[in-house]
């Protein structure tokens, strides 16, 4: 009697391993029951740190690992604190696990279309949350009724603007964008430490000063201690505590940034830089107040300012009746609707924006968003809040639910048509 040969099972390669595991199905249900646990405590966590800054922390890309603050987690005084994986990068896993399994390792033929399209159609929602998170830039635009205008204001970007003022109107202006002055926020090591006057002029603790080259100016402007949310205190009124710098009487004191995050008022310290190499005394440049720094060379003037981003649009958009209705004896709004007028290289168009009733025009959405001043029930002394947004995935995610539908409806169809002819054959 033989015994019967046995053939050792071979052993996987490394990156059959690694393929295994990226498109199985448990780790699919691992980042969905992630996804899932993020998207609960995030929700939790925007009524106490509001929207923006939440879904910065929870899904954004520069947040690989965060740690949630929740109330419902402190026991019996203990604050409970554990790490959890970003949430934009459980999406980009995500995308990677269906796209694998759900694409290249799925059965093909007939039998599984429904299941490659519905696949297809999830990978599109993915793909258009990153577009969305990388490319939407969004606004407002506030319009009294008869009012045109063509220029959104940026919820959150603060910007630096540089212009010779001509004739009592700025010119030739130049703008140093958020993103090049963001990193520029003191350090603190311990406590707090900001602003201090050293031999050298303007410094802070763990930050180096940044210059920025303005050619077409008698001067080049250094910006540090950037401050997303902070406001302007009279030396006199309330001393600095940790060393503010102090400067033509003003230090910048810093503020727990809002849970609306465009209500934030950002501030910095700034001083030119002259030609000849000598620098001027710092100034402070703050969005809380009501003017810019005024600088003069010679015969010309310039005004250094800050001030939320103004992008401008395509065409223009004219208010010609804003409505609103509030519920019987209360100040609660029920509905607000502006009826407008786009105004493109001459042409117009009607159009009326309402609750759910955006208007959509060369890549930009506006919607109705608020109203102002609040309190106010008398509409022809109101004005419109439009929220514009630029997003070039605005309409993918219906176009993705649209493809899951389908694809579903096909698997269905298959399965029913499969069952329909064995029946047909064993009768």
């Amino acid at each position: 009697m033989e015994a019967a040969s046995t053939t050792p099972k071979r052993r996987e390669s490394l990156p059959v391993r690694i393929f295994n595991i990226l498109s199985g199905f448990g780790l699919a249900t691992i980042l969905l029951l992630l996804l899932g646990l993020l998207t609960w405590l995030a929700t939790l966590e925007q009524v106490e740190r509001g929207l923006l800054p939440t879904l910065k922390k929870y899904f954004d890309s520069s947040s690989f690992f965060f740690t949630p603050e929740l109330k419902i987690m402190n026991v019996n005084g203990v604050q409970l604190k554990f790490p959890l994986p970003g949430g934009y990068w459980i999406c980009l896993l995500l995308f990677v696990n269906l796209f694998l399994g759900g694409v290249i390792r799925a059965r093909k033929g007939w039998r599984h279309w429904g299941n490659l399209i519905s696949h297809s159609g999830i990978l599109l929602l993915i793909v258009a949350g990153g577009v969305a998170q990388w490319k939407e830039v969004r606004g407002n635009m506030v319009l009294q009724q008869g009012q045109t205008s063509n220029v959104a204001q940026d919820y959150t970007e603060f910007v630096v603007e540089v212009s010779e003022i001509k004739d009592g109107k700025p010119t030739n202006i130049h703008v140093i964008r958020g993103q090049y002055l963001d990193d520029l926020q003191p350090q603190t090591i311990g406590s707090w430490k900001w602003f201090v006057r050293k031999s050298n002029g303007m410094d802070t603790t763990g930050s180096t000063p940044r210059d920025f080259k303005l050619p077409d100016f008698p001067f080049d402007l250094q910006i540090n201690g950037w401050l997303s949310n902070c406001q302007p205190v009279a030396a006199v009124e309330r001393a600095p505590e940790h060393q503010e710098l102090i400067t033509d009487g003003y230090y910048l004191v810093r503020k727990e940034d809002e849970k609306q995050a465009e209500a934030n008022t950002a501030g910095c310290y700034a001083r030119v830089m002259n030609r000849d190499g000598t620098a001027g005394e710092p100034f402070i440049l703050a969005a809380a107040s009501f003017h810019g720094h005024t600088v003069k060379s010679g015969d010309r003037v310039f005004l250094i300012d800050i001030h939320k981003r103004y992008w401008p649009m395509p065409y223009q958009v004219r208010l010609n009746k804003f409505t609103a209705t509030f519920a019987p004896n209360t100040m609660k709004p029920e509905s607000f609707v502006s009826e407008v007028t786009r105004i493109d290289d001459g042409h117009e168009v009607n159009a009326t924006i309402q609750m759910n009733e955006p208007m959509r025009n060369k890549g930009l959405t506006l919607y109705q968003a608020s109203y102002g001043p609040q309190g106010e029930q008398n509409p022809a002394k109101m004005y419109s809040v439009l929220e514009v947004v630029q997003n070039p995935s605005d309409q993918w995610p219906k176009i993705s639910i649209a493809i899951v539908t389908i694809g579903l409806a096909v698997q269905f169809l298959l399965k029913l048509f499969v069952f329909i002819h064995a029946s047909i054959k064993k009768a």
